[in-house]
């Protein structure tokens, strides 16, 4: 069985191409490219992938722009119906922007551009996402971001780490993130948003294969590959 997975290009995404490899490389399947301006997604798909870069230059808010393209809508439904959706990075901004995940995105604490691989520790291993990994377990996974700094009220705070909805938490927060958060899902469980970039982290010449069992994590739970 196929793993029928798309990956959403916006004007400024240049990480997308790393995405489609990666979904590729751990499912043997090339992902469908859909351009923001679309406004249907392919049928009968497994898996939405939102990738990083700088949509619409970062203009407004970073995500804020990309958020209101034609092809949101669609992912939105989707994402309603129980499609998994994954956002990194600017993809992540995208997702709270958009309104599928709580809170938002602000500068670094440093307010610096962060560009380097970091720690993270697994929360969650009961998610799509995460299953493939190991409550606890430490990963090495690259950020390069200038707003990933994860921010919400308390009550939001404390309302996803008592629903089990923190996915990943930094072991040396690069960025300031409330709480170190680093991933979050939604409440279905299936709509995911993380700053660190797990497709740069699936094969030996990456440096790390860390990020690959994110992706494994999808593919064995939707089709049992």
């Amino acid at each position: 069985m196929s793993f029928r997975s798309a990956v959403i290009t916006f004007p400024g995404s240049n990480c997308d191409r790393d995405m489609a490899v990666a979904l590729e490389q751990v499912s043997g399947t090339a992902p469908f490219r859909v351009w923001h301006g679309d406004a249907e997604l392919p049928g009968e798909l497994d898996f939405i992938a939102l990738p990083g870069g700088f949509s619409y230059g970062d203009y407004l808010r970073s995500g804020a722009m990309a958020a209101r393209s034609p092809i949101m809508q669609a992912v939105i439904a989707a994402a309603g119906r129980g499609v998994p959706v994954l956002g990194v990075c600017n993809g992540f901004q995208v997702l709270t922007e958009a309104g599928l995940l709580p809170g938002a995105l602000m500068r670094n604490a440093g307010i610096r551009f962060v560009c380097r691989e970091v720690p993270l520790v697994v929360e969650n291993v009961s998610s799509l996402f995460t299953r493939c990994y190991r409550k606890g377990q430490q990963i090495t996974v690259p950020v390069a971001h200038h707003d990933g700094n994860y921010f919400a009220d308390a009550a939001t705070l404390d309302r996803l780490e008592g629903e089990g909805r923190v996915a990943f938490r930094y072991a040396d927060n690069p960025n300031g993130s409330a709480r170190d958060i680093a991933g979050v899902l939604n409440e279905a469980g299936n709509v995911l948003g993380m700053m660190p970039h797990p497709e740069r982290a699936v094969e030996p010449a990456h440096g790390s294969t860390d990020g690959r069992a994110l992706f494994e994590s999808a593919v064995k739970g939707l089709v049992g590959a």
